[in-house]
């Protein structure tokens, strides 16, 4: 018995999505996300008046955890190393890796996880546009933070400033503490880790990652534990407008796609010969117990086919 389709509950068709058209996307998000913390580069005493009131709070609240951090890793030298090269590198090299993954082997999951980081990041650029604030490291030394990336900026490509190469602190915004995308990034990979990995060392992994990320950024002295805080807020945001975002998309490229003018389908100069029915033969295909046409260029067409045939049965009087 044919099935058929209840009007309005047809799936609704997946667009594939390409390498080709995902990266560029991606590289659109990044550069938006770098020339967003440089162009958000506000007024310094506005800065600096949010680091400390920011302060203030920790440690009205007993929670500054930076200040311990900062005075373990700048008197460790083998944990300050490994964190300062944690901080420097992971938050650009396991996003993206973790990105790739799940384009080719989570590629249902992918478009879902993909709105969800670049909602976030956005949220993030606007939070550094309102709230320009001064990391810990660039407080005045009476505050009792050391800059450990400077401190140790002989043992990698970094310089003083932040996370940026030698001689390039100029092109990043060192303002741009709150919220601390290095934790929601890292929050981030955590879940699809913990989601998707499906083994006991990806889901651990999960849970490591962003819980010594939150370390880092604190004991590097470059985002107060107020920030990591506010960095899984915009995470919990974006999380939950992503569905709403690709709705918004879906609905854009449904308008788009049918505003597009329709290409004609192409002639092909020839059409098979119609039998009946619409239906269709090639040239010199019989129908079985079809009579071959004995007209002759020039024949009368009312003249009874004499030459049908032998057996062939005589024409009705």
């Amino acid at each position: 018995m044919p099935q058929t389709e209840t009007p309005g509950t047809e799936a609704a068709p997946r667009t594939r999505l390409r390498w080709w058209t995902e990266l560029p996307l991606l590289v659109l998000v990044y550069a938006c996300y770098s020339a967003g913390r440089l162009l958000a580069r506000g007024d310094v005493t506005t800065a600096v008046d949010h680091g400390l009131a920011i302060l203030r709070i920790e440690k009205f609240l007993h929670i500054n955890a930076e200040h311990p951090l900062n005075r373990l890793f700048r008197t460790e030298a083998w944990i300050g190393v490994p964190a300062d090269f944690w901080y420097a590198s992971l938050h650009y090299l396991v996003t993206p890796a973790i990105l790739i993954w799940l384009f080719r082997s989570r590629a249902l999951r992918y478009r879902a996880a993909r709105t969800w980081l670049m909602t976030s990041t956005f949220i993030g650029l606007i939070g550094f546009t309102l709230m320009p604030t001064c990391p810990p490291r660039l407080l005045s030394a009476g505050h009792g933070f050391v800059d450990t990336m400077a401190q140790y900026s002989s043992y990698g490509w970094w310089g003083g400033e932040a996370s940026a190469p030698r001689g390039m602190g100029g092109m990043t915004n060192q303002y741009a503490a709150m919220p601390s995308l290095h934790v929601g990034w890292a929050l981030w990979c955590g879940v699809m880790l913990w989601r998707h990995g499906g083994t006991r060392t990806a889901k651990t992994a999960g849970v490591v990652y962003p819980l010594v990320t939150t370390l880092v950024v604190m004991g590097t002295a470059n985002h107060y534990f107020l920030d990591a805080v506010a960095g899984a807020a915009v995470m919990g945001v974006g999380l939950l407008l992503a569905p709403l975002v690709l709705r918004g998309a879906d609905r854009a490229r449904v308008w788009f796609t049918a505003r597009l003018p329709l290409v004609p389908a192409a002639s092909t100069g020839t059409s098979a010969p119609l039998v009946s029915g619409g239906c269709q033969t090639s040239p010199g295909e019989r129908i079985p117990r079809q009579r071959e046409s004995g007209l002759r260029p020039g024949a009368d067409p009312e003249a009874s086919p004499s030459d049908a045939g032998d057996g062939a049965p005589a024409a009705a009087r």
